[in-house]
Order: structure tokens, then sequence, then C-alpha cells
């Protein structure tokens, strides 16, 4: 897996432990982990799709998507590989809007996104105001590396689960084990619960 910039964090007993799962120390600047090349798409020719279990496809364009209503905020982000990094600020799209009017009897979704990565979520954990597919960190649109032009946001989870280089959610009635829950992740990654890896 390349990693680049390196990780520079302070001691687990300097920060908040009500805001640091076990295990994870404080990062002051963004890692960047990747499975593979970064993609780099023409936004011309970019879409996002919600698919699978539902009544109707439903897709934006690049301009459609960054038409609908976005929301700035701000956020804890906890990586599996154990840093951390507070209050990290975005601007989306909550997955709320995307699915609203959306009939559906999914209880899972799949994300799925450029370069074929692709990862599972209980649907509870997408709505209610948990998530996010975010354009923007810090102000400055995304960059290609952190996931941009859109990634999925989803902070209470490990960063994983933020899938980079997002572009759909499919609807599916079973938890489909995607990417890197095939290849030894845990299946749900609550940091809190320090629910890496198989068996944790």
């Amino acid at each position: 897996m390349p990693i680049s910039r390196g990780f520079r964090g302070r001691r687990r007993d300097d920060a908040p432990s009500d805001r640091v799962p076990p295990g994870q120390y404080v990062a002051d600047d963004f890692p960047v982990l990747s499975a593979g090349p970064t993609p780099r798409n023409p936004l011309d020719e970019w879409d996002l799709t919600v698919t699978g279990e539902v009544d109707g496809l439903k897709r934006w364009t690049w301009d459609e998507f960054c038409a609908l209503p976005t929301e700035s905020v701000t956020v804890d982000i906890h990586c599996v590989t154990k840093w951390s990094k507070l209050d990290s600020q975005w601007e989306g799209v909550s997955v709320d809007t995307l699915l609203d009017g959306v009939d559906t009897s999914a209880e899972y979704a799949v994300a799925f996104c450029d370069g074929g990565y692709t990862t599972n979520l209980p649907l509870e954990d997408l709505t209610g105001g948990k998530a996010w597919i975010a354009f923007a960190y810090d102000g400055e649109p995304l960059d290609p590396e952190h996931g941009g032009p859109a990634r999925l946001l989803v902070p209470h989870l490990y960063f994983w689960k933020s899938a980079k280089w997002v572009r759909g959610l499919r609807l599916t009635p079973t938890d489909e084990p995607g990417f890197w829950e095939q290849n030894g992740y845990h299946i749900y990654g609550d940091p809190w619960k320090e629910q890496r890896y198989w068996g944790d």
C-alpha cells in the first residue's frame, strides 16, 4: 500500500480521550493511503448513481451533483492504520439528499468507485445525517490523492469506509463485503470497538 506525507502524530495521552478511539494517535497532517493508482477522470465524464434495490436508477452529472444542497461539516476521522485527524472540515451533499424519494427495501449499500474499489455499509449508517458525498476539504476542492473529485464521508466508522473516488451506491438486501472486507478487514469497522480486522 503506497503511503506518502509522513505520519506526524502526538502521543495518545496528549489527545482528548473522548474524541480519540482506543489505539489511535492524532496526526497533524492528512496521510495519503491508497491501494492503487489515483484515478483522474474529466469532470464532464463523471457521474454519480444510486442503483440496485431501488424503484428506478438515480443519476447526477457533476454539474447536477454540484447544484444539490450542500452541507459544511467538521468531524473527526479515524484511519484503521491508527491515525486520527481531529476537526477535519468538509463540504458535501448529504446521502439523505441523494436518497430522498428513493423507494427501497434494502438494508445495506455497496459504495463503488473509480479504480474498482468497493466497500459495504448498513444503510442506517449512511442516513440520518451520518454520511456525505464530499467534494471539498478545508475550503478547497478535494485533491485527487484524497479521493477527489468526490469521496464518501462516513466519519463514525474507520476511514476505509469513506471510499475515495466514489461513483455511486448500490442498495442491497444483504451485507456484501467490499474490497478490504474481503481481504481481512472487519465487516463493519467501528473505531471505538477497534473493529479493524476479522475477529475483532
